[in-house]
Order: structure tokens, then C-alpha cells, then sequence
């Protein structure tokens, strides 16, 4: 027996305690004393042995909300009934005034049952041989509802000592409650507020007075009575209720009058299904939770998610979709849409993508972008090469399979490129990236026993959507990335992912890559919010991804299977960055939206040369190949990267003495040549010949040495690279072919003859960077070498099999 249990039961006791002591005092009872006394001690017995069926714990339908009330989705209780919390507080006064006016004025005063009710009630029936107005009182319908009992005089016996027993157990408050979430309307509806969303689409406590009436007189006759059924039938009822509230002056004539007007129009009934997925998982958080107040926009929510619905609908079959729409100042969400169609079995619509692992495709890349300049590696406009590389035997390419050359780290950005990307992970480290992601809310999953290596930045790796969401919200928010919060209880989660300098940088590199379709003075975009974009697809079009960030909004979009079968055709700039744009251009606008952001004090502009990538004041004219206006961070200016297979670290900068005369390179213990002159000139990275004028490749030549001055090894410090051949990779013969593989090889970093080695022998001899053809027919190891006239070599080993 629970502690309350036991007090009720001494009160109960002292109760006849009191009233033996009284009928002692009074002499013309005592001769009934032991009769009342037995009479009490069998009531007392009797309730004890079939006490009320309390409810002994919550059984109303756990309901989720959005931030205004209104409800999400509602979980029916074990029995499948909707009942949502209720009680006299959260319902509206005008409900209580009709329901107490019409269903039991004396409710206050009377001790479960109405005498004079039930005598009217009973005289009505005998002269009408109908039942004309019934004589329950809402205490005798809450024991009606608690403890169902048959039409019969037993059943309604039991009904009236039930009533009084309720009296004696619960407070009028409580009773009152009881009924409030209780009471029947129809189907598997129960209690004022579940029936006012399911009729109503609003909530019991914001209710006007024909609603109130309508709401009052529907339990009488709950499946008569449906509005979404019998709405001639429910409107007579309620003017009925109408009627007697202006009968009994509790409601004025004229607003009466103007009630009457307001036409009964229901919804045809059905629960509330908004945010499904978000709802499940936050109730698997809080199960014996009643009420889970969410983050999310009621309005913005309903319209997405059609929006969703609408426009993957036209999709490959078992084609998904996730949303997540973040205020970036609370770090709520105001918009989840886990997926395109809730239950629809064909789309898997019951995994919920916004939490589901899956390929991040380039969305990690401006992350590490911030991070190398963070770390001074590169400024918005420093060199980088888009050009087949090795990185240890990962070769990787362009979405496109084409390459762009020497390319700047913002254009690198902009246009997705996978090569130089690849390049600025291998300096930085895949696992301090990784480690920096994950301190800025953004866990990778990697196979069982995996570690993080450098196909990590074009999705070799598992995200979130939310993850993501909440880091892009960084480039918004000062470098600071958050974890999104979907209730107002949730913690306030905060890490930085990079400083407030890269962020507006990268910030601001994203949000000049103009909408697709959109060129530069083609539409006028000055009232729409500025975005930073980027777009991803993971390998084999099984993810397309799309997230932008705003000043107020961040938006992610995830479009794909969740089976994890491709798509093809679908990546992220055609398939989800439209619906991206969509939702921003869609979220409330505020007049600082499109407004430019004060650029940080770590944050200056400086004009930049190519090659050497350092300050345009620092670089002689003659060495300022192409200038660019860069954007660097706290002053520092990193120049271009060294080669990766130099074999002697160089800057690009190479000086050396001319003969004022014959303008010929003077080496080393060269006499005879007075008149000398300091020369300099830049060279551009080995792999960007291909892309190079005529002019600015024999702008980075030496001049050839003057006669009788002794060879200094100058001419090789350029760098050789071989193109078409990888270093230590396997050749294997084509199937059903009857010779060898053929390769087209050239080799890249110089114009003067290249002279080829299979092995130690020659076999082929080329000019600058044209291609000649070779077939490898003999099997086992072997090694093939190029070597240049000014003195640049390389080579690769490969094995060649059946």
C-alpha cells in the first residue's frame, strides 16, 4: 500500500471515529448507534475490498510538440486510445463555463449525486416514456468512464455508490481533471484536448465560444455527435448548450447571436503526424515523459515537409530524403524531416536519415581549408595544383575527370577540386583533421579497426547530417560550431572549429560561388540572404548533399538510398542543392540578412604573385607572372608549396650571374667574364607545364653557360615528373587481349629532350611534354626512368603480371 493509499484510509477511519463519537452525544440516536456504526464498517469494508480503479500511473498518450504547443505527434497509450494531458488550468474558461452550465451546475456543491437531478430526470422519463435530460453529474459520468457498467437499475446502483466513492477519494479538482481527459468523443478520442486538435487543429485552451459549446455536448453522444460526420447533427446540439448559457445569463445574448453564425466544421479525424522521426527518437529518450516540448516550427515544419514530399516525389523508387533546418543564434532546430514520406515502406521512410551514417562526399573540405590557414599554409589565393598526383599510391581525381592546372586554394574551393585538397590534407594530417572535426561536433565512423588516412576529404568516411549542420554553422558564427539542440532543455553545446579570421574567409569564398544558373548581373539577388554553400556526392552517387549557411539559418539537405544502393544521376548540385535553396529562400527574412559582415581585424587584403604565391611588393616585376588580390590571416603570407618530389628543397626563387654581354650563365670558377650581372627568375610548380604559355615556360629556363665555364648541376634543379605511370603499381595483361598493357607515358617539368630507361636500356626518346606509347609485355619487376638534357631525372618501379 502506497503512502497516499494509507492516509485516505485514516482519514477514513477517523472520519468514523467522528461519527461514532457523535451519535454517543446524542441521545436520541443511540438506540441507532450500532446500527449506523455496522452500516459505516461495511461501507468501509466494501471499499476497501473494490476500491475506485484509479488511474495508478499516467496513461495519456505521450505527445510531442513544437514550440508553440502545437502537438507533432501524439503515441497512443497501450490501448490505442489518444488522450492528451488536460486539466482545468490548460483548458480554456469558456469550455469550463459550458461544460459546468450544462452538464452539472451543482458539481461544487453536491457529494457525487444529485437528488433533485435524478427525482427530474425520473418524472421526465415516466410522463415522456423518454429520457428527456439526464440526472448524471460528472462525477457519476467519470465513474461511468473508469468503471463501465451495464443499462440495467444494478449497474446504474453501482454507478451512484461508485460516484460517492470518488467523492470520498479525489478532490473536486481532481474529478474534474478526470473528465477533462477522459471524457469519450468518438473513435479512439478521449479528453477535451485530444478532441480539439483532432476536430479543431487547435488546442482546448485557445477555444471561442461555439467551439466551447460544440466541445461541452459532444460526450453526451460521442459517435451521434462526430462533426467530421454529422455536422447538422453537432450544430443542433451545440445551440442547444448555446441556448442555455444566454438562458441562464451566463453568457450574453449578443455573443450568443454572433456564436450561433459560426458554422460546425471539423477535420476529418486524424492525428497529428508532423516531425515523426524527431518525435520517436526524442520519446525514446524521454519514454515515461506526457508532454516533450520540441524546438521546431509548427508552421515551418508543415510546410517543408510537403515541400519534401512534393519534390522528391518524382524520384527513383526507394529514393530517401533528410532535412534540417538550424537557427543559428539558439542552435534549435526549426525544421527535421527525417525522411521524404513517414512509413511509406518502398523509401524505407521509417530510418531517419538525419541520423543515419553516411558518405559526407566534399562537405568536409571547407573545414580543412580553415584549418590550413589557421595553420599558415595557405592564404585565399595560394598556388595549388590540380594535376595527376600520387599520395603514396591514392591517386585521386575530379568528379568531372578533368584537371584545371594551377589553380588558387578559393577557386580550388569553389569548384570542389579533389586533387589539391588531397594535397593540403596530406600536409596537415589526417588524424589531426579528424581530431579537429570531432572537437567541433563532427564524428566520422570508420570500419572496424580503419584509421583515418587521406580519402577522409572526398568522403572515404561515415557523417551526420546534424553534424554537419552544426559545423557549418560555424562560418556564421565566429568559427563556433554547435550541436543542435531540439528541445529547450537540451544543453547549449559549443566548440570551436576554427578562428573567427578563417571563418569569414571561407565564409566568404562560399558564398561568392554564385547560385547554379544564377551569372554574375543576370538576376538580382540583392533581397535574398547571402549563403554559404557547398555541395558533396560520395563515390558511386549513393549520397548527394547540399548544406548552406546563412546569417540566421543553416540547412542541410541528404538525397539518397537509405539501403545505401547508388543512385545514379543524382549528386549534389543537381539533386539537393536546388530544395536547399528552396528552404532558405523560404525561412522568415530580417533586414540584416543580406548585409555584409565586418570583416575581422585578423583578416587584411594583399595583392599576391604567381608563381611564388608571396606579397606582389616582395616579388620583382619580371617574376610576377599573374597577381591576385588574396585575403590573408593575422599578416601571413606562406609562399607556394615546395615540390613534393623535390630531392633539395627549393623556394621557386633561382639566382644566379649572367655575362653582361653574351647574357650567358656564368657558373662557378668561370673566368675571363668581368662584367657580371645578378639574375633571378620563378618557377612554377613541375606539374603545371602542361597549362603554361610557351612565353612563361621559357621564362623559368636558365640560360645556357658561357663557354669554358664548367657545368654546376644548375639545370637540374628543376623537377621531373612522369604522367601515365604510377609509382609501385601492378600492370596486368587486358582480358582476352594477346599483347601487354600499352601506356601513353610523358614526362612533365621540362622542354628539353627526355631521354627514357625500361630497366637501365632505352627505349624511347620525347621533347617536353609530349606522349609517346609503350606496351609491357614481360613480366616481373621493372623500372622505368627519364631523364632530361638540363639534367632533371625520375623515375618509377611497376610490376607487370599474366
Amino acid at each position: 500500500m502506497t503512502t497516499r493509499e494509507q492516509a485516505r484510509v485514516n482519514t477514513r477511519i477517523q472520519w468514523l471515529k467522528n461519527v461514532a463519537s457523535r451519535l454517543r452525544a446524542a441521545p436520541t440516536l443511540r438506540k441507532l448507534r450500532w446500527g449506523l456504526a455496522a452500516l459505516l464498517t461495511v461501507l468501509l469494508i466494501l471499499d476497501l475490498s473494490f476500491p475506485p480503479p484509479l488511474p495508478k500511473s499516467r496513461d495519456t498518450s505521450t505527445l510531442v510538440v513544437a514550440r508553440d504547443g502545437t502537438p507533432l505527434r501524439a503515441f497512443a497509450d497501450a490501448e490505442g486510445v489518444w488522450r492528451y494531458p488536460a486539466d482545468a488550468k490548460t483548458v480554456s474558461p469558456l469550455y469550463l463555463q459550458a461544460l459546468l452550465t450544462y452538464e452539472d451546475r451543482w458539481f461544487w456543491r453536491h457529494p457525487g449525486i444529485n437528488p433533485w437531478a435524478l427525482l427530474r430526470a425520473g418524472k421526465q422519463w415516466l410522463l415522456e416514456r423518454r429520457i428527456v435530460s439526464g440526472g448524471s453529474t460528472l462525477t457519476m459520468q467519470v465513474a461511468r468512464i473508469l468503471d463501465p457498467h451495464t443499462r440495467t437499475p444494478w449497474g446504474k446502483l453501482k454507478q451512484l455508490l461508485r460516484a460517492v466513492q470518488l467523492e470520498v477519494h479525489l478532490s473536486k479538482h481532481e474529478i474534474l481533471d478526470l473528465y477533462l481527459e477522459r471524457a469519450p468523443y468518438g473513435g479512439t478520442i478521449e479528453g477535451v484536448e485530444a478532441a480539439s486538435w483532432a476536430y479543431l487543429g487547435k488546442s482546448a485552451a485557445h477555444l471561442s465560444q461555439a467551439e466551447a459549446a460544440l466541445l461541452a455536448v459532444l460526450p453526451q453522444s460521442p459517435s451521434r455527435l462526430r462533426p467530421d460526420r454529422h455536422p447538422e447533427a453537432a450544430q443542433r446540439a451545440r445551440d442547444k448548450v448555446l441556448a442555455r448559457m444566454a438562458e441562464l445569463g451566463v453568457w450574453s445574448a449578443d455573443d450568443v447571436d454572433d456564436a450561433r453564425i459560426e458554422p460546425v466544421v471539423a477535420r476529418s479525424l486524424k492525428q497529428p503526424l508532423y516531425a515523426a522521426l524527431l518525435a520517436q527518437r526524442l520519446r525514446s529518450q524521454q519514454p515515461k515523459a506526457a508532454h516533450i516540448q520540441t524546438t521546431i516550427d509548427s508552421g515551418l515544419q508543415r510546410t517543408l515537409e510537403e515541400r519534401v514530399s512534393s519534390y522528391f516525389s518524382q524520384l527513383p523508387e526507394r529514393t530517401s530524403a533528410a532535412l534540417l533546418v538550424m537557427d543559428n543564434s539558439t542552435l534549435e532546430a526549426r525544421a527535421y524531416v527525417g525522411s521524404v514520406a513517414f512509413g511509406d515502406k518502398a523509401r524505407l521512410g521509417h530510418v531517419d536519415m538525419v541520423q543515419a551514417w553516411r558518405s559526407p562526399g566534399s562537405t568536409l573540405k571547407p573545414f580543412l581549408y580553415g584549418m590550413a590557414l589557421d595553420d599558415g599554409l595557405i592564404h585565399s589565393e595560394s598556388l595549388l595544383m590540380d594535376a595527376p598526383q600520387s599520395f603514396g599510391g591514392y591517386r585521386p581525381g575530379n568528379f568531372d575527370a578533368a584537371f584545371n592546372g594551377p589553380v588558387g586554394a578559393a577557386s580550388a574551393l569553389r569548384l570542389s577540386l579533389n586533387v589539391p585538397v588531397v594535397d593540403l590534407l596530406d600536409r596537415v594530417g589526417p588524424a589531426r583533421f579528424t581530431a579537429r572535426l570531432a572537437n567541433g561536433g563532427v564524428n566520422l565512423k570508420f570500419p572496424h579497426g580503419a584509421k583515418p588516412n587521406l580519402a577522409v576529404i572526398l568522403g572515404g568516411t561515415g557523417a551526420q547530417l546534424e553534424g554537419l549542420v552544426g559545423a557549418f554553422a560555424s562560418l556564421n558564427r565566429g568559427g563556433i560550431a554547435g550541436r543542435v539542440r531540439y528541445t529547450p532543455q537540451d544543453p547549449r553545446i559549443e566548440r570551436r572549429m576554427m578562428s573567427d579570421g578563417a571563418a569569414w574567409i571561407v565564409r566568404d569564398i562560399l558564398q561568392s560561388n554564385p547560385r547554379p544558373g544564377y551569372g554574375v548581373g543576370t538576376f538580382d539577388t540583392g533581397s535574398r540572404p547571402q549563403v554559404a554553400w557547398k555541395t558533396g556526392t560520395s563515390y558511386g552517387y549513393r549520397d548527394a548533399w547540399a548544406i548552406g549557411s546563412t546569417r540566421h539559418y543553416t540547412v542541410g539537405v541528404w538525397v539518397g538510398r537509405p539501403d545505401g544502393t547508388p543512385l545514379p544521376g543524382q549528386y549534389g548540385a543537381v539533386t539537393a542543392l536546388p530544395l536547399m535553396f528552396e528552404v532558405i529562400d523560404s525561412l522568415p527574412r530580417q533586414g540584416s540578412d543580406n548585409a555584409a559582415q565586418a570583416v575581422p581585424i585578423s583578416v587584411s587584403e594583399v595583392d599576391i604573385c604567381w608563381p611564388l604565391g608571396i606579397a606582389a611588393e616582395q616579388t620583382p616585376t619580371s617574376m610576377c607572372q599573374r597577381r591576385f588580390p588574396a585575403m590573408v590571416l593575422d599578416g601571413v603570407i606562406p609562399p607556394t608549396f615546395s615540390e613534393r618530389e623535390a630531392r633539395l628543397w627549393q623556394s621557386g626563387r633561382v639566382r644566379f650571374q649572367v655575362d653582361a654581354k653574351s647574357g650567358r650563365r656564368i657558373s662557378a670558377g668561370c673566368e675571363g667574364h668581368e662584367q657580371r650581372e645578378d639574375r633571378e627568375i620563378a618557377r612554377w610548380p613541375a606539374l603545371a607545364s602542361p597549362w603554361l604559355s610557351v612565353a612563361q615556360r621559357q621564362a623559368q629556363q636558365l640560360p645556357p653557360l658561357a663557354p669554358g665555364c664548367p657545368d654546376d648541376g644548375r639545370q637540374s634543379d628543376g623537377v621531373l615528373h612522369i604522367e601515365g605511370l604510377n609509382d609501385r603499381a601492378t600492370l596486368a595483361r587486358p582480358p582476352g587481349a594477346t599483347h601487354g598493357p600499352r601506356l601513353q607515358l610523358r614526362a612533365l617539368g621540362s622542354e628539353s629532350s627526355i631521354e627514357w630507361l625500361l630497366d637501365g636500356r632505352w627505349i624511347a626518346q620525347t621533347r617536353g611534354t609530349r606522349v609517346f606509347t609503350r606496351e609491357f609485355d614481360e613480366t616481373g619487376e621493372h623500372t622505368l626512368t627519364a631523364l632530361a638534357e638540363d639534367g632533371a631525372w625520375t623515375r618509377v618501379r611497376f610490376r607487370v603480371v599474366e
